[in-house]
């Protein structure tokens, strides 16, 4: 069951459309995502580099920039302290290119995931102390390494912090937060309490872009320089699915014009190793190919294959390291549908399956892809979900969770089951002793504050727009508001009672439904459709029989109506472009 939702925000939208130079469509989907006022909306539609803010804003840019510039000078050693997945690969890789670039005496290391785990821990900082590392650099980590970050400043070491993650906090008396932060040279992480800079939700790498920018000018380095780091910080802003919103909509746009035209060899030998070479390279590219093939290594093995290939300037070894990272990929793959499989099984045979909050315990699967498995979970069940498997010591897991859900502040009303836990509102990473398991999953449904229908997954449409109106120029205009994701999602418009002259059933794996549907002036328009086939076609057989069933599979006239939920592609085959709807839901009329 699903609940449509219609948007339909009162606004002037005659006056935008002028003001804009725009259809009375794209007003409204500019305005159903926040985005009203004249300028931010101009912004919107014209994004450029020039539009990026002023990295100085960030709390103690400069001052570590400066730390770092008089470092190299007096030639002490720096060690980049990385994450194994998407954002912490590429965020070490520009941190390291940017600090390689200015000449420093630099290293870096990424954690081992199961032996390490995430982000600095101790024993990193003392291997640093004992080979002589002067200065410590974290990115996309370090902000919760309170006692680590104690440690190393004992020992001598200069810690540097770039994170972007949410600040660690108790709560005190009367539900007041009171927010800690490490006691680091410098700390550099937009989301501070008293850091002015304007737009929060930047990934690691986009931190570290910032940063790099600052670092850039005060060793003397053009800006053009630092712009060239866009292409990298563009994937890992669409793999650690941050908002596509303001400076994040800037750093992806430009991002894909450059990695279109990438230089980097291991990229390019990634690209031609998963069958994406002289394809446009798009958000889904780096979401659903590069990404998953980059965070493989770090799941399955070690994260340090990954940032090699980006480092590699050796065609054969790059070509051996993207083979590695894509079989990888294949691997976790699987690792990935068995485990779906089982946490399935277990739900649907026990009493988690009366549970608002699912908690599954699966002892043998890789923790790598607990992660995974949680999402997958919770888009079946649209439940907050965490996926735990043995570990070392105890259990260790992921969490996803729904929009109505901030899994981070649950978690926090658990600490004292927890040994050790961090993550946002939608996602967490916890471990626990095995003892404790069952009592979080009680505890966490007896403070479940979700309703019946919190739990009813929801389709928010933009607007209702016939099937007739659609042209090739409105879908042209709707790719314009590209790229897509979190926070900038692909406009659903929805109509009712569409008539289906034809369905076929198409692809290798037989996954993919087409149809043509009539328009009200009695037109035809593709549509295709994704999700479960079997489904759809109970629906079509239940509601109107076997004999109109039959009648649209042959393309004869028939009494079939459906309602859709729709976006809008163009789709391109032998030179041609056409106009095609993708059809996100769909319900009998």
């Amino acid at each position: 069951m699903e609940r449509w939702m219609l948007k339909n925000i009162k606004y002037d939208y005659k006056k935008m459309m002028k003001e804009l130079n725009c259809s009375e469509i794209i007003a409204r989907i500019l305005v159903n995502r926040g985005v009203s006022e004249k300028d931010r909306a101009y912004k919107f539609l014209n994004p450029s580099k020039e539009q990026l803010y002023d990295a100085r804003l960030m709390k103690d840019i400069e001052k570590g920039a400066d730390i770092i510039k008089n470092a190299i000078k007096r030639r002490l050693k720096i060690l980049v302290v990385g994450d194994y997945d998407v954002d912490g690969v590429i965020s070490t890789y520009l941190l390291y290119t940017a600090l390689s670039k200015c000449n420093a005496y630099v290293e870096y290391h990424i954690p081992d995931r199961v032996k390490e785990g995430y982000g600095i821990n101790e024993s990193i900082i003392v291997n640093a102390k004992e080979n002589n590392v002067d200065v410590i650099i974290t990115c996309d980590n370090g902000i919760a390494a309170i006692n680590q970050v104690k440690l190393a400043k004992e020992l001598g070491i200069i810690v540097i912090i770039t994170d972007h993650h949410d600040i660690p906090f108790v709560e005190e008396d009367y539900g007041n937060k009171k927010y800690i932060i490490p006691e680091a040279d410098a700390v550099i992480n937009p989301k501070q309490l008293d850091c002015k800079y304007p737009f929060k939700y930047l990934c690691g790498a986009g931190v570290v872009f910032k940063f790099s920018e600052i670092l850039f000018d005060l060793m003397g380095i053009p800006k053009s320089e630092a712009y060239e780091l866009l292409e990298y910080a563009a994937i890992a802003t669409v793999c650690d699915v941050v908002d596509l919103t303001d400076e994040n909509r800037i750093i992806v746009k430009y991002g894909l014009k450059l990695l279109n035209n990438t230089s980097n060899i291991g990229l390019k030998a990634l690209f031609e190793e998963t069958g994406i070479i002289n394809k446009e390279i798009t958000v889904y590219s780096l979401g659903f190919v590069v990404g998953p093939s980059i965070n493989a290594s770090g799941r399955l093995e070690q994260a340090v294959w990954s940032l090699k290939l980006f480092l590699s300037d050796d065609v054969n070894e790059a070509k051996e390291l993207a083979k590695k990272l894509h079989v990888l990929n294949k691997e976790r793959q699987e690792i990935t549908s068995n485990g779906v499989e089982k946490a399935v099984e277990i739900i649907e045979s026990s009493e988690l399956k009366k549970d608002k909050v699912l908690v599954v315990f699966i002892p043998d699967i890789h923790e790598s892809v607990a992660g995974i498995i949680a999402g997958r979970i919770r888009e079946k069940y649209n439940l907050p979900t965490f996926i735990l498997t043995l570990a070392q010591e105890g259990a260790k897991g992921s969490g996803r969770s729904i929009e109505e859900y901030n899994m981070f502040e649950e978690l926090l009303k658990c600490k004292e089951l927890l040994d050790k836990f961090g993550g946002h509102p939608m996602a967490a990473g916890l471990s626990i002793k095995k003892e404790n398991i069952d009592l979080l999953r009680r505890k966490l449904n007896q403070n479940c504050p979700l309703s019946k229908e919190d739990i009813i997954p929801k389709v928010t449409i933009d607007m209702q727009l016939p099937l007739s109106s659609i042209t090739m120029n409105l879908a042209e205009e709707i790719m314009s508001l590209e790229p897509f994701g979190k926070g900038n999602a692909k406009p659903l418009f929805a109509e009712k009672k569409i008539k289906i002259q034809r369905a076929a059933i198409l692809g290798a794996n037989k996954n993919v439904l087409k149809l043509k549907l009539i328009t009200s002036n009695y037109k035809l328009i593709d549509a295709i459709y994704f999700g479960d086939i079997d489904e759809f076609n109970k629906m079509v057989f239940d509601n109107y029989g076997e004999y109109e069933f039959q009648k649209m599979y042959e393309g004869m006239q028939n009494d079939i109506s459906i309602d859709i939920v729709y976006s809008i592609n163009i789709n391109e085959y032998m030179g041609n472009r056409s106009v095609q709807l993708v059809i996100a839901s769909y319900r009998v009329s």
